[in-house]
């Protein structure tokens, strides 16, 4: 492999045993593994993060089955294309007993028809499918694609696989021979603001080596040349609903701090402030209601902030309502309530309105008994009157039970 390839190409692993990680796939007994041992590859998608090993794992895999190794990107290819390669795998099949594995880069970005051109060779064991996806395929490929893959989630790197890869890369052959000094602090700089990514810890090693004046990586030259944190994140797939899980429940815990990082996460990954705004309103209502009739005027605030000034002045509206939220006394009572009253609404037979209480606004109406009997409850000391407002069927229904 030719040193001016990048340095992440370079030290892409070359045998299963270097893949770092994924030691629930790959490690003794596994599923991956066992398919290696047992010389019998199913189809299979491997979902997880960018930098996660996807690739690496595909191309492994055809090395130890010897087959053919077919690339595609969802970005590029169409139908013409695949059905074009899918002949030519079914003649090497046929004249040959060759296998094709077929790996398909980013399978999410098929349509239906494209993902759906593939499953006549799957269901005839023409090509052994490999997909790649950074989003959750129950969300993005046809049923009818997942039912004949194996799928395998595959973890983000741990800060120390991150570390070990770094370090490999400075002292191996593929990499810079040991004949680059980088100090400890840098790599533990690399690797944290990696976020789980080796391809993205690699190219900011590699980076530095050339924004370096000698032979020395130092922590002002690797900050100089990373300037922030590259945050994982995407704003319409699994990781936008995990953070604003992690951020709702947070505030439902109360935990102040956490609940102010994953609001950050959010915002500086570059989430739109309005969407959060909206889960903060929601918050307002579903988990303090009537334990603080501040929270929702608050949270109503913080939206008007953040839409009329924007950001990023418009983040400490934002980060205001979120320590208040989180601090605030929680009382699901009313959410709880209201599902139950909906739930009677929609599910029993639509009751009649007691006559009492109906309105009368014709003769003939009064004549029929709409409004008899009503008794005005300003009438009343205190306002307050023994009188049935709900339906006959429902007249001892309690909803709010404080």
């Amino acid at each position: 492999m030719s040193e001016k390839n990048p340095l992440a190409d370079r030290m892409r692993p070359e045998e299963v045993e270097e893949v770092l990680g994924q030691d629930h796939l790959l490690g003794s007994n596994r599923p991956i593994t066992r398919q290696i041992e047992e010389k019998r590859l199913f189809s299979m998608v491997l979902f997880g993060p960018p930098g996660s090993g996807k690739t690496t794992i595909a191309r492994l895999l055809a090395q130890k089955f010897e087959a053919d190794f077919v690339s595609f990107s969802a970005a590029t290819s169409g139908i013409v294309e695949i059905r074009k390669f899918m002949g030519e795998a079914a003649k090497r099949k046929q004249l040959y007993n060759r296998e094709t594995i077929v790996f398909i880069d980013e399978i999410h970005r098929f349509n239906r028809a494209q993902q759906d051109a593939f499953l006549p060779y799957l269901e005839k064991g023409t090509i052994t499918l490999i997909g790649a996806t950074t989003e959750n395929p129950s969300f993005e490929l046809n049923s009818s694609l997942i039912s004949r893959v194996k799928v395998y989630m595959l973890h983000p790197l741990s800060f120390d696989n991150i570390k070990d890869i770094l370090k490999k890369a400075v002292d191996s052959e593929r990499g810079f021979s040991g004949e680059l000094t980088v100090e400890d602090d840098v790599i533990d700089f690399i690797a944290n603001v990696s976020d789980g990514d080796a391809r993205v810890a690699l190219n900011a090693l590699e980076l530095s080596a050339l924004a370096s004046k000698s032979k020395k990586i130092t922590l002002k030259t690797a900050e100089e040349v990373v300037q922030r944190k590259a945050l994982r994140y995407d704003k319409a797939g699994e990781e936008h609903y995990n953070l604003i899980s992690a951020l709702h429940k947070s505030l439902r815990g109360s935990d102040a701090d956490a609940s102010l990082y994953w609001l950050a996460r959010m915002l500086e990954a570059g989430e739109d402030p309005l969407y959060i705004a909206r889960r903060l309103v929601r918050f307002a209502v579903e988990d303090i209601g009537v334990a603080d009739s501040q929270a929702l005027l608050i949270a109503i605030a913080a939206k008007d902030a953040i839409h009329f000034i924007g950001r990023p002045e418009g983040d400490l509206a934002l980060a205001e309502c979120v320590a208040y939220l989180a601090r605030a006394p929680k009382n699901n009572t009313l959410y709880r309530a209201y599902a139950e009253a909906k739930k009677d609404a929609m599910e029993t037979q639509a009751e009649p309105v007691p006559m009492h209480i109906r309105n009368a606004p014709t003769k003939l109406m009064k004549k029929l008994g709409y409004g008899k009997g009503y008794k005005y409850p300003h009438d009343y000391p205190d306002a307050e009157v023994d009188q049935q407002y709900l339906p006959d069927k429902l007249k001892n229904k309690k909803y709010l039970k404080e």
